[in-house]
């Protein structure tokens, strides 16, 4: 018996690779100092411009790392694979720019239960467009091919992002202050969170949902924040970022505040300032257990929101509900960032406030 017999095509494998390498390359610049296919990756801090990482004091690295979660069993259900990677690079490089960091450089984990280079691929494919839109080297990565541990058919993702700032430039909400205005940025949909229990309540990816599949809009891939935000770290000052990921407000709004002795604060949404996507009360009716389906169950979903306070609760502790990023800064420059993010087409509202709050306070509340 040898490898291919028992389960691993190592001719699959090249063919992965060599398609891997020109996706690779189409994300890389000078200060990527090896091609793809040697033992680790290689990047020059030295020869890096775009964050002029020479002229910084004290540069610091900042690193994440996410996968897909089951938003993937989608992709394989509607034979669509060429976004979910998009979806990996979001979920590190959201994270990173959350403390003022430019991304540097990412890498990927592939692993399946047999190899088809085409599929591989095309999930390598929506990481490259992943690393061009937030100026990511794709430095390099790792397909695994375990025959007996993943379904055929199956594939897992996780992804690893680095960027580089200043010392003295690190968010971490120190600076927040007493009235600093919220500013939230849409999400495109459900992001890659929440799919969980989303396959459960939506059982059929094919009902209607405004004319398309609602499997179609749900596979729509996580908004990549970090050209905005880079750029609007160039115009005003930001005291937080918090990026909503799993768990939804109440878990990630109060993450860009400082941790305790600093002085604590609540921030207080304002529930009337941005519209809820429609693709939230379809799920809305789904966890609800109304048992309808297509328009009727978005109405039905919008009405239990409005409500239904338990269930809202849950909905905005589970998912985005349309606010995927969210940045503290002074309540003088939020109209400007506001501009400024629709102007590059990323809506954005002032969704609320930091309020200081006493020890035992709810660290978030809408009014």
């Amino acid at each position: 018996m040898d490898y291919r017999q028992a389960g691993v095509d190592i001719e699959e494998g090249y063919r992965a690779v060599e398609r891997y390498r020109e996706l690779a390359e189409s994300t890389r610049g000078g200060a990527v100092l090896n091609r793809l296919g040697s033992f680790a990756g290689m990047f020059s801090l030295g020869q890096f411009t775009g964050a002029a990482a020479g002229s910084m004091e004290e540069p610091v690295l900042v690193s994440g790392t996410d996968g897909v979660g089951t938003k993937l069993a989608l992709a394989f259900a509607l034979g669509k694979y060429d976004t979910v990677g998009i979806d990996l690079v979001a979920m590190c490089v959201n994270d990173v720019i959350c403390h003022g960091a430019r991304p540097l450089f990412f890498l990927d984990y592939i692993a399946c239960g047999k190899l088809d280079a085409g599929v591989a691929s095309e999930l390598v494919k929506g990481v490259a467009a992943g690393c061009r839109e937030t100026g990511s080297a794709l430095l390099g990565g790792e397909t695994a091919e375990m025959p007996g541990f993943y379904d055929p058919g199956k594939y897992d993702m996780a992804g690893f992002s680095v960027g580089i700032v200043d010392r003295k430039k690190i968010i971490d909400g120190a600076k927040i202050q007493k009235g600093d205005a919220l500013v939230g940025v849409a999400s495109s949909g459900a992001h890659s969170n929440g799919f969980s229990l989303i396959r459960k309540v939506i059982p059929c990816m094919d009902e209607d949902f405004g004319g398309m599949p609602v499997g179609r809009a749900l596979l729509e891939p996580t908004r990549l924040y970090a050209r905005p935000v880079m750029g609007l770290l160039e115009r005003v000052e930001i005291h937080g970022m918090a990026h909503i990921t799993g768990g939804g407000f109440y878990e990630n709004i109060p993450r860009l505040f400082p941790a305790r002795p600093a002085p604590a604060f609540s921030a207080v949404i304002k529930s009337s300032s941005w519209r809820i996507p429609p693709v939230f009360a379809r799920i809305a009716a789904g966890v609800a257990g109304t048992g309808l389906s297509g328009a009727e169950a978005q109405e039905k979903g919008a009405a239990l929101l409005e409500s239904d306070a338990a269930l809202r609760k849950l909905m905005f502790n589970t998912f985005n509900m349309g606010i995927g990023f969210v940045i503290a800064l002074p309540p003088a420059d939020s109209k400007t960032a506001v501009e400024y993010l629709d102007g590059l087409g990323f809506p954005a509202w002032e969704i609320g406030r930091a309020e200081e709050a006493p020890a035992g306070a709810e660290a978030l509340r809408f009014v």
